[in-house]
């Protein structure tokens, strides 16, 4: 099975669907920005261009987040789903369709596909007895007491009847298909991490819980809730009308489906890659024609999270310096792909160099000599100006439109951007060389024809970088515009403008608008009003909740994961349609314990810890031997990671900063080894952490886990614990 070949006719391109236990913050602002753009640029190529976001609003985590926070959880979803929605349109987002899990058109058609599924023979019912954690929805294996891989805190014990989808039978097909699609999954990073994880084996996912009620009901056993994962994923083909019998909407799934773009945050890789093209083959429907994951966006070295508090929100961004410093920021400082690190510093830095002293400080100076040279009006120009750089500038903005298209449609924004912004440079630079101030106080008339080729080759170039720039500067690309009297932006993108963007489109006799500010030059307040912003949206945040804020989740985060059935069950299931015997939960009583992250979702009475044993006496010289039970033992993940950056930390001689992938995700470790090993020869080793160890904070950076290795006598020098095997990323040591 093969994914279709995109076509020139059509466009469809989704962001994640955000999850409703948090207020938005500016990684969800990211990923959608990014959409944004890219949807802008599109439809100004002629593109018939379909846009989808959303909200995922069902789990047992909103069910328990409505009941502390005093609503329902249909009230608590609608909420922070409005927030979302607002906050969209604030930024002037051109989504085409807002799609909420709750909606009567997305429940229709999860339940349809559900019931093709089962129809097809791929989902059957058994049980499942495990870990569960409510704060990811996320079955994980291992004894009580075994934290959660993806946020450290302590799993509870259910035992339930479930609904399994046979994911096993998917692992050649898979494997063949990301071969015969290389382009399918992107960055590579992702690619390998995925095609590790499927090389490994499948298992068989639960598709539905007994334990609650707040989801979509299963068809014909309503007893049963869909889960999240099945339930979320599946709204990238509901919002275009899969499983309604509207004829409408019949006709706009078989015009949009496939996908040419979902756009996702690197954590929920696998679920895209391998879980939802796994469904789609099961039920007979075509595949996305790509998955593209973007980075983490970092606040001080760490992922933005609550329990970090390193919170920043697009809006205060937006009030201070406005919705376009944010786009060009996150588009140009940060690669797509990588994780990218977010400062009020470096913001208002970007701002002031590329916007306010670059690209709008150059439309200030040739809009305002065009007025005061020539009464707003351009003039006449040599037809061939071969001089004084004219010609040269002609055909690097030729070259410039090339290079950012290719760039663009290859979502490497930066680069794109920089093109242009050498564009503005040079531009920058003709003027200067050119002096045409000095130019027009002469009266030869040669100094008269260079000054009209230097303003207009100027002007050209900026109607150039406007029309470039447009899906990222939308409201500044407006402005500029129309000072150079071409109207509305919007006007020309609705005909296909960048279709046809070619040099020399700026007329003789186009008359100019007053020039107006654009990019005013930010402050030294600047950063210090954003930060005060924060913290009073912080404070409000806190006090809307009682004293307790609303839980946020890590960025972004589309939907929770999906249990998966133990190793056991998987080689027990021999039909599709068997039923197996609910297995009773063991009676545990587990012992108050500290996740290694700090909670985040309101408690409802404070956990008051037991005082600590007295240490047992010993005798001088002696030492008593200190045995641990297994539970205890189980308390502590231990997992296989592969070094990826391995760097010495100024002026920290015994520290090495290294950057880990465990397959499920990467972290920065802080490792004291420096003195031992050389970081170069670290990078690919394949080691072992300590993943669930609390983050602290060393050198003014984020530790986030610990490596495992052996201390040899005399002096303890460490010995980093390997493998002679071939073990894969992630895999937990028992």
């Amino acid at each position: 099975m093969t994914n279709s070949a995109a076509t020139s006719e059509r466009f469809y391109l989704t962001t994640p669907i955000y999850y409703v236990n948090a207020r938005p913050h500016l990684g969800h602002a990211y990923s959608t920005i990014v959409c944004d753009a890219i949807a802008r640029r599109k439809r100004a190529l002629g593109i018939d261009t379909w846009f989808l976001t959303g909200t995922d609003e069902h789990g047992q985590k909103i069910e328990r987040s409505a009941k502390l926070a005093g609503r329902t959880p249909q009230e608590f979803a609608s909420a922070i789903a409005g927030e979302f929605r607002a906050l969209w349109d604030r930024l002037g987002l051109t989504y085409d369709d807002f799609i909420r899990t709750t909606e009567d058109r997305h429940k229709r058609g999860v339940q349809h596909l559900f019931a093709t599924l089962r129809e097809r023979g791929y989902i059957y019912k058994g049980s499942y007895t495990g870990q569960y954690c409510v704060f990811d929805e996320l079955y994980v294996d291992g004894p009580p007491g075994t934290p959660c891989p993806d946020c450290g805190r302590v799993t509870e014990t259910v035992s339930e009847e479930n609904y399994f989808f046979k994911l096993s039978a998917f692992e050649r097909k898979l494997l063949e298909f990301y071969e015969a699609n290389p382009d399918f999954m992107g960055p590579e990073s992702t690619r390998r991490e995925v095609i590790s994880f499927v090389r490994g084996g499948l298992k068989d996912l639960s598709v539905s819980r007994t334990s609650f009620s707040w989801g979509i009901p299963v068809p014909g056993d309503e007893k049963h809730v869909v889960y999240v994962w099945l339930d979320a994923l599946a709204n990238y083909i509901t919002a275009l009308g899969y499983g309604s019998d509207d004829p409408a909407d019949q006709a706009r799934f078989a015009k949009y489906w496939p996908a040419d773009i979902h756009l996702i945050g690197k954590e929920i890789s696998r679920f895209h890659c391998v879980y939802w093209p796994a469904f789609l083959m099961a039920a007979g429907i075509p595949l996305p024609r790509s998955v593209k994951a973007n980075g983490w966006l970092l606040f001080d070295q760490g992922k933005m999270s609550k329990s970090r508090g390193n919170i920043v929100r697009a809006e205060t961004v937006h009030e201070v310096l406005g919705a376009d410093a944010l786009r060009y920021f996150l588009l140009r400082e940060i690669p797509f792909g990588q994780d990218g690190n977010f400062s009020f510093d470096a913001l208002v830095q970007r701002y002031n160099g590329d916007l306010a002293n670059g690209y709008g400080n150059l439309v200030s100076r040739v809009v305002n000599m065009v007025h005061k040279y020539f009464g707003g009006v351009v003039p006449q120009h040599t037809e061939n100006w071969t001089h004084h750089g004219g010609d040269l500038l002609a055909k690097s903005a030729e070259q410039r439109i090339h290079e950012f298209a290719k760039a663009f449609d290859g979502l490497e924004f930066s680069r794109a951007l920089e093109a242009v912004w050498d564009l503005v440079a040079m531009t920058d630079g003709m003027l200067t060389s050119n002096a045409p101030w000095k130019l027009a106080a002469k009266e030869d008339a040669e100094s008269r024809e260079t000054l009209v080729n230097c303003l207009v080759t100027a002007a050209e170039a900026i109607r150039i970088i406007t029309a470039l720039v447009y899906p990222v500067l939308p409201d500044a690309a407006a402005k500029v515009w129309r000072q150079l009297g071409l109207g509305e932006i919007a006007d020309a993108a609705k005909q296909n403008f960048l279709t046809h963007l070619a040099w020399g489109g700026l007329k003789p006799g186009t008359k100019f608008l007053e020039p107006a500010p654009l990019f005013p030059r930010a402050e030294k307040d600047a950063v210090e009003r954003m930060v005060a912003i924060e913290e009073q949206n912080n404070k409000s945040v806190i006090e809307a909740a009682g004293g307790a804020a609303i839980p946020e989740q890590p960025t972004p985060k589309a939907q929770p994961a999906t249990p998966q059935p133990p190793e056991s069950k998987k080689k027990a299931e021999k039909k599709p349609m068997e039923e197996t015997k609910p297995t009773p939960a063991p009676e545990v009583t587990p012992a108050p314990t500290a996740s290694a992250a700090p909670a985040e979702a309101p408690q409802a009475a404070p956990v008051t810890p037991a005082p600590a044993p007295a240490e047992p006496a010993t005798s001088a010289g002696t030492e008593e031997k200190q045995y641990i039970a297994i539970d205890d033992f189980a308390k502590v993940d231990l997992r296989v990671a592969q070094v990826l950056v391995a760097e010495r930390i100024p002026k920290a001689d015994k520290l090495l900063r290294l950057e880990v992938d465990l397959g499920y995700e990467k972290r920065q470790i802080l490792a004291g080894i420096a003195q031992y090993y050389e970081p170069e020869k670290l990078i690919g080793r394949k080691i072992v952490i300590v993943a669930n160890l609390a983050p602290r904070k060393m050198r003014g950076l984020e530790s986030n886990g610990m490596l495992l290795a052996a201390s040899l006598p005399p002096d303890g020098a460490p010995v980093l614990a390997g493998f002679l095997e071939e073990v894969p990323l992630g895999a937990r040591l028992k």
